[in-house]
């Protein structure tokens, strides 16, 4: 029986396919021979630094894909679990080498008595979330005996227990900042629904459950995004598997990445209704502000992810009308920018726009947003880094020096 969520999805690829075609670029999906000639802009933009079967972004079309698989199937009929397992073998599991992966993850979600006690005595709560994440998955690799073997086999069993153990770290980390008693995983749970219920106490709806699941999805992998990057860069190095997630949560949390679905639903507060949209939104362009949640460094059409995310993020709003109004804010304020910016300038809403609201639906404060965006994006940066750890050279790009070429030293009571 299909379900409304899945309707909704059904429709969301419809709506895609009907605006673009499905060729791909081929500059981007063919092999290349090494050295690659390309054009790099500023902060690399347009660089190739690998070759890569995980995962790939059309930006120009606005469709995203994994392994082959496209985000719209995978979020209508795959799990987050089924779909990690897919980022880091490299197929879809069969029922045995699905069930087997999952009980790894049950054994591995339970954090041990000297990890909990441990991750509990931080001093979490007094600063950003996910600076409170990244230093207790720190702590994790401290703890992890098998955390110095940098050989692919070892490091593909820690991402496992990565994607495990995060959901309860960003669980415990959203229960202490609300000055609430932390609570272990309840592996009857899928790890979406879990991770809901470790935040805020309260298992989730089924439908809830459902729809996390698609937001972890559609989180996973994005290409070589800064975050994913900086995750490669440093186990380029072969640095362990931890050091190189704590990097990448480090470089998601900067508000020009992650931290931009933070933003947005800080905007959306910040109008207060919808009737102030076109006062705020004339204002914001007189100033030249940007408008967070729209826009992308790759997509110059509708995100893909974001089309799956709108229909979502109504459903859910329905039902709680302390966010409804904020789904109301955000449908007029697209509607604003895409009449002024969508054709001539190619700016759409990104994945940021709604993905709030629906956390907001569910209960789960702002500030840890982003964290959420961290539990999902484990499966893409795990799964690269093995990737290119098999056929590992480490990263070491250019700057181009526009300096002096010789100054001659000058004593200091020379000098002016």
């Amino acid at each position: 029986m299909t379900t409304q969520i899945e309707k909704l999805i059904q429709s969301a690829k419809e709506k895609a396919y009907e605006e673009t075609d499905s060729a791909a670029e081929p500059a981007l999906t063919s092999a290349v021979e090494w050295p690659v000639k390309c054009n790099v802009g500023l902060g690399l933009e347009g660089a190739v630094a690998c070759e890569t079967t995980i995962g790939y972004v059309n930006g120009s079309k606005g469709w995203l894909i994994y392994r082959g698989l496209d985000c719209f199937d995978l979020s209508e009929f795959s799990s987050f679990e089924e779909t990690s397992y897919l980022l880091i073998f490299g197929k879809l599991p069969s029922s045995k080498e699905l069930a087997d992966f999952n009980a790894k993850l049950a054994e591995y979600r339970i954090l041990t008595d000297e990890e909990w006690k441990a991750v509990n005595a931080l001093p979490l709560g007094k600063g950003h979330p996910m600076s409170d994440l990244r230093t207790a998955v720190s702590v994790l690799g401290l703890l992890d005996p098998t955390a110095e073997d940098t050989r692919v086999e070892a490091e593909t069993e820690v991402s496992i227990k990565l994607l495990a153990k995060v959901p309860a770290l960003a669980g415990i980390i959203a229960r202490v900042r609300k000055g609430q008693e932390p609570i272990q995983a309840d592996t009857s749970l899928s790890l979406a629904a879990d991770m809901v219920r470790m935040m805020t106490g309260n298992a989730p709806s089924e439908e809830d459950a459902k729809v996390m699941d698609v937001c972890l999805i559609l989180h996973a992998d994005h290409g070589m995004n800064a975050s994913t990057f900086t995750s490669m860069v440093v186990n380029s190095s072969m640095s362990d598997m931890y050091s190189s997630i704590v990097a990448g949560i480090g470089s998601l949390k900067g508000p020009l990445h992650g931290g931009a679905n933070e933003a947005v639903l800080k905007t959306l507060e910040e109008i207060g209704s919808p009737d102030r949209v076109d006062d705020w939104y004339a204002n914001a362009r007189t100033k030249k502000k940007k408008v967070m949640g729209f826009g992308h460094r790759v997509y110059k059409a509708y995100d893909p992810r974001a089309r799956v995310l709108q229909p979502l993020a109504e459903l859910l709003s329905k039902r709680h009308p302390e966010v409804e109004k904020y789904y109301e804010i955000a449908v007029k304020l697209e509607g604003k920018v895409i009449s002024e910016l969508g054709k001539e300038k190619k700016i759409f809403p990104n994945v940021d726009f709604y993905s709030g609201i629906v956390y907001a639906a569910m209960g789960i404060e702002t500030e840890m947003f982003t964290p959420i965006f961290a539990v999902s994006r484990v499966a893409g940066w795990t799964a690269r880094v093995l990737e290119y750890l098999k056929n590992n050279r480490i990263f070491r790009p250019r700057g181009i020096y526009v300096g002096p070429a010789y100054v001659e030293y000058a004593p200091i009571d020379k000098r002016g």
